[in-house]
């Protein structure tokens, strides 16, 4: 079996977040840079397991990006990743990415193709969808829990007020998210082995962008804790009603 799983680079949640030019460029200066948690610790830790099962399954890693995406994707491949691709493109347009993602996917014939249910910058939580349109997959989003049986996938997914599972043949994509696998770290002989595995640069499908970034904006300063006492219960009161809104 062949596992194409999607990998994005992210800030990490701890960085301090500021623009430029005017609103209209994130400003990446001492920004830590991270694997996208929902592809790090679900999508990809779940085809490492598959891999676990089934030796003979071949895991390869995408990312859509510049040479800075390099570090993250070499990570990603120390965790246990067989080969890894980059898109030589920068773009924050889901369709773009999907298009670039899905063309390599056709090029190389997956049985699945694993992704994050979004990622933690634009939460756009389009491109698993978009891909499976692309390249005419049957599409599962938002998976908690995926097994696997021959060529028959058994995948649960939260919806509103529960939970379902469907039963679907592979070739699949799958959107991931908590309760899929367990989070892992890289040890030292996979960091190592990383450094050899092959890690290609392919140039991008020549299509127009669908959408761009106009500005962007900081949300507004959380107001501090108003503190009331116990047995003040009219001024909470009022705080409620005036102040919050909540009746």
């Amino acid at each position: 079996m062949k596992i194409l799983v999607c990998i994005s680079k992210t800030p990490d949640t701890t960085s301090k977040i500021a623009f430029k030019n005017d609103h209209t460029q994130f400003d990446d200066a001492g920004v830590q840079w991270i694997i996208n948690p929902y592809d790090e610790w679900f999508a990809l830790v779940r085809a490492i397991e598959l891999k676990e099962k089934d030796p003979a399954t071949i895991i390869h890693l995408v990312t859509v990006g510049g040479a800075d995406c390099d570090p993250i994707i070499r990570k990603a491949l120390a965790l246990g990743g067989d080969e890894a691709f980059r898109i030589n493109a920068d773009s924050n347009d889901s369709y773009y990415i999907a298009v670039q993602i899905a063309a390599l996917a056709k090029q190389n014939q997956y049985d699945l193709i694993l992704t994050g249910k979004e990622a933690i910058d634009y939460n756009s939580a389009a491109i698993g969808g978009m891909i499976a349109e692309l390249v005419d997959f049957p599409y599962i989003s938002l998976a908690t829990l995926f097994e696997l049986n021959g060529n028959t996938a058994s995948v649960t997914r939260e919806i509103e007020g529960g939970e379902e599972v469907a039963e679907v043949l592979l070739p699949l994509v799958v959107s991931c998210q908590k309760g899929i696998a367990e989070q892992r770290i890289p040890n030292m002989r996979g960091i190592m082995a990383a450094r050899t595995k092959p890690l290609k640069v392919v140039e991008p499908e020549i299509i127009d962008t669908l959408t761009s970034i106009v500005n962007f904006e900081l949300p507004a300063p959380k107001a501090g804790c108003k503190m009331v006492a116990a047995d003040n219960v009219p001024e909470l009161i009022r705080l409620l009603h005036e102040e919050a809104k909540a009746f």
